[in-house]
């Protein structure tokens, strides 16, 4: 009975370690966490460093067409939307596709072309929807982004930084349109013609965790592996930024990063696994 003061003592130090335990090691160029609620960064590296995030910046395009609103309204195809490389869904000119519909593909699947069709149909075209991006992100605090185009590819004098879209990220998650079709493990694209795709969201984590519930991946040689990722547990809401990884490290590290901001132990994140990935 005399140990019992004393192993209680242990379990109580041994719950503060883990809570108070150093947030995990982080390889790529840059990173930031923070919660989602309060904007209070919780890790950060090279934050601030100018770089290409290459398709995460589809959630500045995303943001931009879910607050113009007007989402059930059809938007036809045109010849210029399809003259990009892939990813994307080989939409044909002529054909007519809801807003959300697109918004579903943009942010599920990543598609390039959709992409653009948003962003002429928002803006007149490419180059106007890009400064309004760049626009978009001056009144969201970022002042160290400058966007080409709406779907990352690369471009010269395009870049941002790990806090600047950490700031998109946060806008994104406060928007419930956003918020739920983030969250989409798998959709299913009806084409004009009848045909339907199911649609594989292309964020290992959130396919992979529960807790884990947004938002948007990216890649290009120039980047590198990109991810932002949004997590939920217990009140508590953070969002990750990780920029320029590799394709083995990018979902360890960002899920690490959710973890530590969410205070999730192992035996908890193992028991939070999707049952198929």
């Amino acid at each position: 009975m005399i140990f019992r003061p004393f192993l209680s003592l242990l379990a109580l130090l041994a719950i503060s370690s883990l809570h108070a335990a150093g947030p995990p090691e982080i390889s790529a160029k840059s990173a930031i966490l923070l919660d989602a609620n309060s904007g209070k960064v919780l890790y950060k590296k090279n934050d601030d460093s100018q770089r290409p995030v290459a398709s995460t910046q589809k959630l500045l395009t995303a943001l931009i067409v879910a607050e113009a609103g007007n989402l059930t309204e059809k938007v036809k195809v045109a010849e210029v939307d399809t003259n990009c490389d892939p990813t994307k869904l080989y939409l044909k000119p002529g054909q007519s596709y809801t807003r959300i519909q697109l918004l579903n593909a943009l942010l599920v699947k990543s598609a390039n072309d959709v992409a653009r069709v948003l962003a002429r149909d928002n803006a007149g075209d490419v180059s106007s929807f890009a400064e309004r991006m760049t626009r978009r992100m001056n009144e969201l605090g970022g002042t160290s982004s400058n966007f080409k185009n709406p779907n990352g590819l690369p471009a010269s004098g395009q870049y941002s930084t790990a806090r600047d879209m950490a700031r998109v990220a946060r806008a994104a998650y406060r928007n419930p349109t956003l918020r739920e079709i983030m969250k989409t493990r798998n959709y299913d694209f009806r084409y004009s013609t009848g045909k339907v795709v199911s649609l594989r969201n292309t964020n290992r984590v959130l396919r992979t965790y529960s807790f884990c519930n947004g938002m948007k991946t990216g890649y290009t040689d120039l980047a590198g592996h990109c991810l932002i990722s949004s997590g939920s547990h217990n009140g508590r809401d953070v969002i990750a930024v990780v920029l320029g990884s590799n394709k083995v490290r990018i979902a360890e590290e960002s899920t690490r990063l959710l973890a530590y901001g969410l205070r999730l132990s192992n035996s908890q994140m193992k028991s939070m696994r999707v049952a198929s990935e």
